[in-house]
């Protein structure tokens, strides 16, 4: 394939179910519906750790957040190993990009030169509360967003479509300027809370629209010890009752539809300035959000609304409508942009462990490849792992009982196998696939004591505690806050 421009388009927190090309019954996308069927659909595509400053900094590296110790929100990349946009820049393709990044700061070398309207880390270092991890206390502002939940105006809605003016001025403009191939990365924040969504969008999704997620009900929860501490810190112990569960689950619909639109208004302009065919696009996002299902909301954990992302890729070459079943994650950004551009690979990428998507379309048959994803931060009391076959998932908990799900035939994880006798042999092939990775034990002693010594460094637990949160979510560009 002779090297083509790149559009990676990102979103943030988007249940990969959410869309009607994955057949949600409710939720309108037609943006992403249309890119899924001129293109390949990745079903089983999954974060490398189910929050914001890890699973980015995979994106941007192409490594495993243990490889590169970006353990949670306040370890931010700050450029050190080399991005896809190190390599592409090196190779004298233009790289932009627009919005959410959630690196350190604008002035890091992270291959990333030109970044318009850029948002990083709160003041370089982002969330130190959630060094704390279980001895942080309860996050009440977590409740508020979805007591909260409905029609409004928001620093996010504002900052979105500012990105999506932003990246399609530059389509317009600056992409016709460029001999070589270009990259543009767009990044949108929605639909992370708060939980607002214009009210037009609101109009679309009345409360009893909404389809009641599996086991919201108090009493079919599971209580496993990480999932109850979550829900104590997150302040989501207390059931919500169902006129509030469906107000937010809307306002969430509507989120998801309004990031859709702009992603359309970029779209549209890629189709209308001449670049769709000789164009790879790339729609993913960093993590999911639970969305109610087990008693349980946004991120931080492995199950599939939590811990899968959605995977679209399009453009030449790429098998139209199809949908592959292989299992792919974020760390597969990093070749696929190389491959997109046309750029070789340099040789101290040559341990990465992700496959070009390009490449895993064009497969006829599901290759046989495990997904793998890693959690060290806010309110966990234990590291937690994940690995996914072809059918077997397994949750490593670090000193916790494990759980076991076969996604065949339970895809809403309410049966856990690992104590069952008849299992057995699946959870034991599972922890090999798992330590041939890492060793989990280990793993979680280096991140426990580097979160130590950057505790200490702030001056204690005391002095985290005694300053409080200082954000209850990564502020945009001052121009969008008011």
């Amino acid at each position: 394939m002779p090297p083509s421009n790149l559009l990676v388009l990102m979103a943030d927190q988007h249940n990969r179910q959410f869309m009607g090309c994955a057949g949600h019954p409710v939720v309108r996308t037609p943006h992403l519906d249309a890119l899924a069927a001129r293109g390949t659909r990745f079903p089983n595509a999954y974060t490398n750790s189910p929050i914001c400053v890890p699973a980015r900094a995979a994106v941007a590296t192409g490594r495993y957040p243990h490889q590169i110790e970006c353990w949670d929100n306040a370890r931010p990349y700050v450029g050190v190993p080399a991005s896809w946009g190190h390599r592409l820049t090196a190779a004298g393709r233009h790289v932009t990009t627009i919005g959410k990044l959630h690196y350190r700061a604008a002035a890091d070398d992270t291959g990333f030169p030109d970044q318009i309207v850029p948002l990083h880390c709160h003041e370089g270092s982002g969330d130190y509360m959630g060094l704390l991890r279980e001895a942080s206390p309860p996050r009440q502002q977590h409740r508020k967003y979805l007591l909260n939940a409905g029609a409004g105006d928001s620093e996010y809605l504002r900052y979105d479509r500012e990105i999506a003016a932003q990246a399609t001025r530059w389509l317009r403009e600056d992409a016709h300027r460029h001999a070589e191939p270009w990259a543009l990365m767009v990044s949108f924040v929605c639909p992370h809370p708060p939980f607002v969504a214009p009210p037009a969008y609101m109009a679309m999704y009345p409360p009893e629209s909404v389809v009641l997620p599996v086991n919201w009900r108090e009493e079919d929860w599971v209580h496993h010890p990480a999932l109850d501490l979550r829900r104590r810190l997150m302040t989501i112990d207390v059931p919500l009752d169902e006129p509030t569960l469906r107000q937010a689950i809307a306002t969430y619909y509507a989120l998801c539809t309004f990031m859709d639109d702009q992603i359309g208004a970029v779209l549209e302009t890629l189709r209308a300035e001449g670049f769709e065919d000789d164009t790879v696009v790339v729609y993913t996002n960093d993590h999911g959000d639970m969305v109610g299902k087990h008693g349980l909301w946004y991120k931080s954990l492995m199950y599939e609304d939590s811990a899968g992302v959605a995977m679209i890729v399009a453009g030449p070459d790429v098998p139209a409508g199809r949908v592959s079943e292989t299992n792919v994650s974020l760390i597969d950004v990093f070749p696929t942009a190389l491959d997109a551009t046309g750029v070789a690979p340099a040789p101290e990428d040559a341990d990465l462990p992700g496959v070009s998507l390009l490449e895993l379309a064009r497969e006829p048959e599901r290759r046989a490849r495990t997904a793998f994803s890693e959690y060290h931060a806010s309110a966990s009391a234990s590291a937690i792992f994940m690995v996914r076959g072809d059918r077997f998932k397994l949750v490593y908990y670090v000193g916790m009982p494990p759980q076991l799900f076969d996604l065949d035939a339970d895809p809403d994880e309410c049966h856990d196998l690992s104590a069952d006798p008849a299992h057995a042999d699946a959870l034991a092939a599972c922890e090999r696939e798992l330590r041939a990775i890492l060793d989990p034990e280990e793993v979680d002693r280096l991140a426990r004591a580097d979160q130590r010594r950057r505790i200490e460094a702030a001056g204690g637990a005391e002095v985290i505690l005694a300053e409080g949160v200082k954000f209850t979510h990564s502020p945009p560009p001052a121009e969008f806050m008011r």
